[in-house]
C-alpha cells in the first residue's frame, strides 16, 4: 500500500447473527461462554478484512464480561465496527445481544474490544487504512477507542517481564 487510505465505519461494519442449539449450551441450558467468545472474534476479524483487504491476526481482546445469560433457543445478534485505527493495528468493537424469538425482548450480553493487526504479504505488520468517523457516536467510539489503546500500551509495558 504505497498511499494511505481512509474508509468510513460503514464502510467495514457488519452484523451477524446466531441460533443457539443444544451443542452450543452447557447442561444447565445456558451459553458457553467460549461460543461466543469464538463468535465475537470471527465477526471482528471480518471487519478488520474487510477495512483493510489484507490479511488481518487478532492481537488482543479486551476484558469480556457477561452481563446477562444467553439461553438455548435464543438469537444471538452481533454487531461490530471498527472504531480506531494505529500505524498498523485497529480496534474492533462488537456488542453481543440475546434475543427471545417468541417476544421480541433483547437483553445486551457482553460487549468486547479487539485489537487487529493488519499483514503483508510477508507476515509482517503494514499500514491500516485511517479511519474516518462521522457521527458524533463514532467520534466519541474513536476518542474512547484511543483511550484504551493508550491503556493496553502501558499495561503491556508493566506486565513485560512478570508473565
Amino acid at each position: 500500500m504505497s498511499e494511505i487510505l481512509t474508509r468510513r465505519v460503514a464502510d467495514s461494519a457488519l452484523e451477524t447473527s446466531y441460533l443457539v442449539l443444544p451443542e452450543h449450551t452447557n447442561a444447565m441450558g445456558n451459553i458457553f461462554g467460549g461460543t461466543v467468545m469464538a463468535w465475537i472474534d470471527m465477526l471482528a476479524a471480518c471487519i478488520s478484512l474487510r477495512h483493510c483487504r489484507t490479511q488481518v491476526v487478532t492481537a488482543s481482546m479486551d476484558d469480556l464480561h457477561f452481563i446477562n445469560p444467553i439461553k438455548l433457543g435464543d438469537l444471538v445478534i452481533l454487531r461490530g465496527s471498527v472504531n480506531y485505527t494505529g500505524r498498523t493495528s485497529m480496534e474492533v468493537g462488537i456488542k453481543v445481544m440475546a434475543e427471545n424469538p417468541f417476544t421480541g425482548l433483547q437483553l445486551h450480553t457482553s460487549s468486547a474490544y479487539l485489537t487487529f493487526v493488519a499483514l503483508d504479504a510477508d507476515g509482517k505488520p503494514m499500514l491500516v487504512p485511517t479511519i474516518v468517523p462521522e457521527s458524533v457516536i463514532e467520534k466519541r467510539r474513536f476518542n474512547d477507542g484511543r483511550t484504551r489503546r493508550d491503556f493496553r500500551i502501558e499495561r503491556k509495558k508493566s506486565l513485560s517481564g512478570k508473565l
